[in-house]
Parts: structure tokens; C-alpha cells; sequence
């Protein structure tokens, strides 16, 4: 994908990977980028205008689409964590949060944006899911299977806008170290990382990316899943070194 002459939105990009990601699509060159926020305070700065975005709220997603008539690469960052197990969350609102946002708040603004690419000569979409959708952790579970669904979503759009002009990328990081995880003790990623293998991904026309470590853990799940799976559980209750 030429990036230099791509018109990009990205969602949730005040703050973690989004702005990370706006930064790096800024040194990158390209025309222009739309900066979506629920405030719309994302700074401002050369090429980048903010704008006010709720990917849950269908009035600002109609907004943006007139306001953003002009883009050619979507990238869905937005998203939430309410963490908990399938059993050990304490009510199923968290899922129900998780699902609104990453999936169906993810998909609807995918809809209104699709036939805009389409439109503009094609170009591309980009979904920021997580390598927990295929590995998944137990104790953070109901966000694993929000970010199952929109990974399964993403490849049932690839498939639907194949020959359209419309390149459909997942991203698939392991933990990033973002506001989401700070009560999380792992090994974690910089978001300027995911931002860095994103901006790669996409010039080599990559449809699937596992920044860092998640390629490891990717093949680790597709050799053995429920081991795999277990293996993961038990290294996320470990206590932290003194």
C-alpha cells in the first residue's frame, strides 16, 4: 500500500496505540489524517484534524462519514476492557460493554466507511484486535472473545470486499502497555511498537500482523490450542518476581 497518498481516520487516537499510531502514520508522509476522539481533543498539528467520534453513537459515526468523505484507510482502534472470566466476571455488563464497542461499535462505523474507500479507489481497513483471539487468557476472557468476534468479522470482510480495491488488516498484539493494562503485570509492548509494525504491515500488504511476540504465541496456540491456552492462564496468575 502506498501510504503517501492514503487519507486515514483513526479511532481512539487521544491516547495508547491510536495516538502512537496517528504519530507514525504523520512521520510516514501520508495526505492527510482525521484524529477521532469522544471529546475530539486529540491535538492538532500539521496534516492531523480532530474530530468527535463515539464509534457507540450513530449520530457522530454519520457525522464523520460526511465529515470524512475523503478517506481511503480506516483504522479501528477504539476499544475497551472490562476484564473478568466467563464465570468469574460478576455480571455479564462488561461483555455486553466489550461487545458494543469492540464489535458491534467497531462494525457500524466499518459500514458507514467501506463504500466510502470503495468509492475513493480503494485503499483500506484496519482492525487493532488482539492475539487473545486466538489465545485466549481466562481471567480476562469476555475482552478475549470481543476481540474473537471482530477478528472473525474482519475475515469474513476480507473475503466479502475481495476484488473490491479494499485491503482488510487485522492486528494482532500481544499485551500493550496502555491505560487498559496498567494493573496488569506481563511483559508488554510500547504502543509505538504496534504503531511501527502496523505502518510495515501495511506497505507490504500484509492482511494479518503479530507485532513482537505474538507471532510466537500465535504458533504456540495453532500447535496445541488447549494446551496452549491453559499454558497462557497459568503464566497470567503467576505472582511477579521479588
Amino acid at each position: 500500500m502506498d501510504l503517501s497518498q492514503s487519507t486515514v481516520l483513526v479511532t481512539g487516537a487521544n491516547r495508547g496505540i491510536g495516538r502512537a499510531v496517528t504519530n507514525a502514520f504523520h512521520r510516514a508522509g501520508v495526505k492527510k489524517i482525521y484524529a477521532g476522539s469522544r471529546g475530539g481533543d486529540t491535538p492538532e498539528g500539521a496534516g492531523i484534524t480532530p474530530i468527535r467520534l463515539d464509534i457507540t453513537d450513530p449520530a457522530t459515526i454519520d457525522a464523520a462519514a460526511r465529515t470524512c468523505s475523503d478517506v481511503t484507510l480506516l483504522v479501528n482502534n477504539a476499544g475497551i476492557v472490562r476484564g473478568g472470566g466467563p464465570l468469574g466476571a460478576p455480571s455479564l455488563e462488561g461483555l455486553r460493554a466489550e461487545m458494543d464497542t469492540n464489535v458491534f461499535g467497531t462494525l457500524a462505523l466499518t459500514r458507514a466507511f467501506a463504500p466510502i474507500i470503495r468509492d475513493n479507489g480503494g485503499g483500506g481497513i484496519v482492525a487493532l484486535a488482539s492475539i487473545l483471539a486466538l489465545a485466549p487468557i481466562p481471567q480476562i476472557g469476555t475482552y478475549a472473545a470481543s476481540k474473537a468476534a471482530l477478528h472473525s468479522l474482519m475475515m469474513s470482510l476480507r473475503a466479502e470486499l475481495d476484488g473490491s480495491g479494499v485491503a482488510v488488516v487485522s492486528v494482532l498484539p500481544a499485551l500493550v502497555d496502555t491505560d487498559m493494562t496498567a494493573g496488569i503485570d506481563q511483559q508488554k509492548m510500547t504502543p509505538e511498537q504496534i504503531a511501527a509494525a502496523l505502518i510495515t504491515g501495511l506497505e507490504n500488504d500484509e492482511t494479518e500482523i503479530f507485532p513482537g511476540p505474538a507471532e510466537t504465541m500465535a504458533q504456540g496456540y495453532h500447535a496445541n490450542p488447549t494446551g496452549y491456552a491453559a499454558q497462557l492462564a497459568a503464566e497470567f496468575r503467576r505472582e511477579p518476581a521479588e
